[in-house]
């Protein structure tokens, strides 16, 4: 089973980008800026690339410099066979610092059979001043 999926960090008119095809993970080269109670959508293109359908659990997680997790979400769904489907999570950090996002498509909640690499991106966040 292959799942191929595209993540996007995305902010107000600017956005950073990391791809994957379904066996390998790149880390985008370029950093974006972000700032304090500024929302950051974390967005991943799935797709199915089956011809049965395909159940999955779509897992963002948020880290910080501590390595600390100070947001985890979830959602679960099913994709029919060549159908794509672009889920997001939202996380609106509330202090400055470096955090790891990581986004995870696995099988279930309760079977983490990973469906596709892990993709991650680390994001700067600032105060933004007048």
């Amino acid at each position: 089973m292959r799942i191929a999926i595209f993540l996007a960090f995305v902010v107000a008119f600017g956005a950073s980008m990391a791809y994957a095809e379904p066996v390998s993970t790149e880390i985008p080269s370029g950093e974006k800026t972000h700032y304090v109670d500024e929302q950051i959508m974390i967005v991943a293109d799935i797709s199915n690339n089956q011809d049965v359908p395909q159940n999955f659990a779509y897992i963002t997680q948020v880290k910080n410099d501590q390595d600390i997790v100070i947001s985890l979400s979830w959602l679960t769904g099913s994709l029919s066979p060549r159908q794509s489907f672009s889920p997001a999570q939202s996380w609106v950090p509330a202090s400055t610092g470096t955090y790891h996002i990581q986004v995870f498509v696995w099988e279930s909640i309760d079977n983490p059979e990973a469906l596709s690499p892990p993709l991650s991106m680390t994001v700067n966040v600032n105060e933004r001043f007048s």
